[in-house]
């Protein structure tokens, strides 16, 4: 009897380790996808779940630019063509330009957006421009997908925002990045700028990795909750160019540690290289036929102290991290590396020259040189008032004479909404001084002299004598 008891004990034991056995292979298999090949052979020199389905989020952007820039070889475009900001385009969701409805950006323009700011109105300017309709576009990334040999790729929006029939994975990611170097070598300087300027706003590049490690030439980032933080990123060094590609990755900051990883090894001679069996080309990694995973809960559940985002770029700053001690942060520990080892191969950022933008017709030269020596901030120094404290500098509390973009939608012109204590509209210092409001007027300049010298004639008054009685 008690064999028997001990027989079923061990038999449950054995099915429990098992099934938890499987859904970790599982989950691992599933939380992320690396791979790292030469741009030049696409010879792969690493690959973890290569060619599982993944949803691309705005890496999609990437075959938005390829098929802009085939329109432009096929010269039905140019780089001076100009394009209108539908309604469609206006209503996308964040990150955007956030342009009123009938702008017109170029396609020059447009890309350096799309591929900085990864604006996802811009995608769609670009795509109804091209092709007519966001529709005909992704039609268009599809076939275009399948030729270059993206044979797990399928588009239906030429910007990753959630779709469940968005899908691509690793391996085709890396034929396309190598069909952008190999095909457009020309216009390489949209995936390698390290930031934009529109007016007074200065936008940096989504991907952190610019700047930060030796020999990186771009290329984009990606984020939905679906997919997790997303990465293409090629480096140069030698003459020798790689390209990695990082899928599913916890955090922004974690997938250019991982993907700075990739490529250190990559650039790193091993003596033993030899002995590693070799895993051919690329387009050679066979497919998976799967359904993608979905990482929403992981990446945005109720969980994590904050929601995922594209912004918190910063190596281990503990953004939307899961709440310490928790059960689910016990589980995610023993799937990831507590410490980011790769960190270190990442420099600190430091300051960049943005590249001018702009709406409307392209300008020359001498018309963008003036453009940025009026957009400019002046230098400023901050002055201590009679109490001590710091004062503001004038061109912060100098406001912009141009009512917010995104004012008939009740939001600022960054795309968030206004403040719910107030309703105040930015006015021009120039404004304030033509027609002030009442409760700002001030006293004219001949009272205030009258007001000091009745207050000096009381002084003297009461310092003087009485008189005699």
């Amino acid at each position: 009897m008690y064999d028997l008891q001990f027989l079923r004990v061990s038999a449950f034991g054995i099915a429990l380790s098992s099934f938890f056995a499987a859904t970790f292979a599982a989950h691992s298999a599933r939380a992320e996808e690396l791979l790292l090949v030469e741009a030049d052979s696409g010879k792969v020199l690493r690959a973890e779940n290569a060619t599982y389905p993944w949803y691309p989020a705005s890496v999609t952007k990437l075959m938005t630019a390829y098929v802009t820039l085939r329109a432009i070889k096929d010269a039905r475009i140019t780089p001076d063509t100009l394009f209108t900001v539908s309604a469609n385009a206006a209503v996308q969701a964040p990150t955007k330009m956030g342009f009123p409805v009938g702008t017109q950006v170029t396609v020059d323009n447009a890309l350096k957006m799309l591929m900085v700011h990864s604006a996802n109105d811009m995608a769609v300017v670009l795509a109804e421009g091209v092709d007519g309709s966001v529709e005909n576009f992704a039609d268009d990334m599809t076939r275009t997908a399948h030729a270059l040999g993206m044979t797990e790729s399928n588009f239906v929006n030429p910007n990753g925002l959630p779709a469940d029939g968005q899908i691509t994975s690793a391996r085709d990611l890396a034929i396309l990045a190598r069909a952008l170097i190999r095909e457009f070598p020309e216009y390489g300087s949209y995936w390698h700028i390290a930031a934009i300027k529109y007016g007074k706003r200065v936008i940096r590049n989504t991907n952190s990795m610019l700047g930060r490690y030796p020999g990186i030439d771009g290329m984009k980032t990606g984020f939905i909750c679906a997919s997790g933080f997303n990465l293409v990123a090629t480096a140069t060094r030698g003459g020798r160019r790689l390209i990695a590609v990082v899928m599913g990755a916890p955090s922004s900051g974690a997938r250019a540690v991982k993907a700075a990883e990739l490529l250190e090894s990559g650039f790193t001679q091993n003596p033993l290289a030899w002995l590693t069996p070799s895993l051919g080309t690329v387009e050679q990694l066979a497919s998976i036929d799967a359904t993608p995973p979905n990482l929403h809960e992981e990446m945005c559940g109720s969980h994590r102290k904050k929601p995922a985002s594209e912004e918190a770029d910063e190596v281990g700053n503990g953004e939307g991290a899961p709440e310490p001690g928790s059960s689910f942060a016990t589980v995610l520990s023993s799937l990831r590396a507590p410490t980011p080892k790769g960190a270190a191969l990442l420099s600190d950022q430091g300051p960049v020259t943005p590249v001018i933008v702009y709406t409307g017709p392209t300008r020359s030269p001498a018309q963008l040189a003036t453009l940025s020596v009026v957009d400019e901030p002046a230098p400023h120094h901050k002055k201590k008032s009679a109490k001590g404290e710091t004062s503001k500098p004038a061109d912060e509390r100098k406001a912009a004479d141009a009512k917010p973009e995104n004012a008939a939608e009740g939001k600022t012109p960054d795309g968030n909404a206004k403040s719910k204590t107030g309703s105040w509209t930015p006015t021009s210092s120039s404004s304030l001084a033509a027609s002030p409001p009442p409760e700002l007027e001030t006293k004219s300049a001949t009272e205030a002299p009258k007001k000091k010298k009745n207050k000096a004639a009381k002084a003297d008054a009461a310092t003087k004598p009485a008189p005699a009685q």
